[in-house]
């Protein structure tokens, strides 16, 4: 029964945490009349602010909107520090459907120390991620680590912010840029500082050649899959990356269409 009775209080800090975001935003998701609200303001000491601030920084690695842990992080220095911990505990981060700008989306990075899965792949809100924006991004300490990146769609960047970005990122195994107008640059630059590279999609990357191709895979030994969907490169090309390393799978619409494609 102590557990029970202790599970219902974390319940009811949880919701109290809730009605304090909401109260501070103006919003008022949960209402309260103003003999409620008076009875609030006579408390000296919220329940939540009682906790432990590891237990604070478990409730708020639950909370999956930016908006709502901003404003947290706006509620007193206790929320902050904790808002940054839960932050720091993350291995997957992802601001698709998100509508992210430069600065925001480099602070929330910076404090991920632990991550390895970073998203940040355009969504149908947009985003407003530029070459500025990937260059603060690649200073976090967290990016050494990554294993993962997606930038799908980001028609806003460059091979100047992805190269700045890639520089730094060695650890890295799955690499989508698919979407986007990089060129031979920016696979010379992958091809340079991911030696662990498993996947990599460039769909529609249209400025990209046959060179940037060939150079990628002779130099990405550990090249599993490599996605060229859309790209303006001919079927031989294909042959040529198979010669490379037998075992790559790619996956293009020229290679669906082609019956003669040899089977590897």
């Amino acid at each position: 029964m102590e557990t029970d009775k202790s599970y219902l209080n974390i319940l009811d800090i949880f919701g109290d945490f809730f009605f304090q975001i909401d109260v501070r935003r103006g919003e008022g998701r949960r209402r309260m009349d103003s003999a409620a609200v008076w009875a609030v303001g006579m408390e000296s000491e919220p329940e939540i602010d009682r906790l432990p601030i590891d237990l604070l920084a478990h409730i708020f690695a639950m909370i999956t909107s930016f908006t709502d842990l901003a404003q947290a992080c706006g509620v007193c220095r206790k929320w902050k520090e904790g808002v940054k911990l839960s932050l720091g505990r993350k291995e997957s981060l992802s601001f698709a459907g998100w509508k992210m700008d430069d600065d925001s989306t480099a602070r929330l990075i910076r404090h991920a120390y632990s991550l390895r899965d970073l998203d940040i792949s355009r969504s149908r809100w947009g985003n407003q991620i530029t070459d500025h924006g990937l260059h603060q991004i690649s200073l976090a300490n967290c990016i050494p680590n990554l294993t993962s990146i997606s930038l799908w769609g980001m028609a806003g960047i460059t091979d100047k912010g992805v190269v700045q970005l890639i520089s730094r990122a060695n650890s890295l195994q799955n690499l989508n840029v698919g979407g986007t107008f990089v060129t031979d640059v920016s696979l010379l630059a992958i091809a340079d500082n991911c030696p662990n590279l498993k996947s990599i999609v460039l769909w529609s990357c249209r400025h990209v050649t046959e060179s940037g191709l060939l150079i990628l895979v002779s130099k990405c030994r550990k090249l599993e899959s490599i996605n060229v969907w859309g790209m303006r490169v001919p079927v031989d090309c294909f042959i040529g990356l198979v010669a490379i390393s037998p075992s790559l799978q790619i996956k293009s619409r020229s290679l669906l269409l082609n019956s003669m494609w040899p089977v590897v």
